[in-house]
């Protein structure tokens, strides 16, 4: 997952907003297309997902080549980047609360 450039991406933002133009990093000013990188993503965390519930599946079957402890991972493993995807996209929505809030 891509959390470290949706958290730099979100930083330029606010620097953009809150400081002069002069003052922004370099990797600030450099075009990005977040978009493209929100939907990988989601992607990816679908596919863990789908991987997670397709090992759940297999185990419940009775599978023997599938244990409990990896079912257990790999569920934990989506659970996480599930919730860590949710909390970006509440930063993100409480980030274009308040741009829209800013008086011009």
């Amino acid at each position: 997952m891509q959390i470290q450039q949706v958290l730099a991406e979100m930083r330029s933002l606010q620097a953009r907003a809150s400081g002069a133009p002069g003052d922004l990093p370099a990797a600030a000013t450099q075009p990005s297309d977040f978009a493209a990188l929100m939907k990988n993503s989601v992607d990816q965390i679908s596919t863990m997902q789908n991987q997670a519930t397709a090992l759940a599946d297999a185990y419940e079957s009775g599978d023997k080549s599938v244990d409990i402890s990896r079912v257990m991972l790999e569920v934990n493993k989506a659970g996480i980047a599930f919730h860590a995807m949710t909390e970006v996209r509440n930063k993100l929505i409480d980030a274009y609360t308040q741009v829209m809030n800013m008086s011009v």
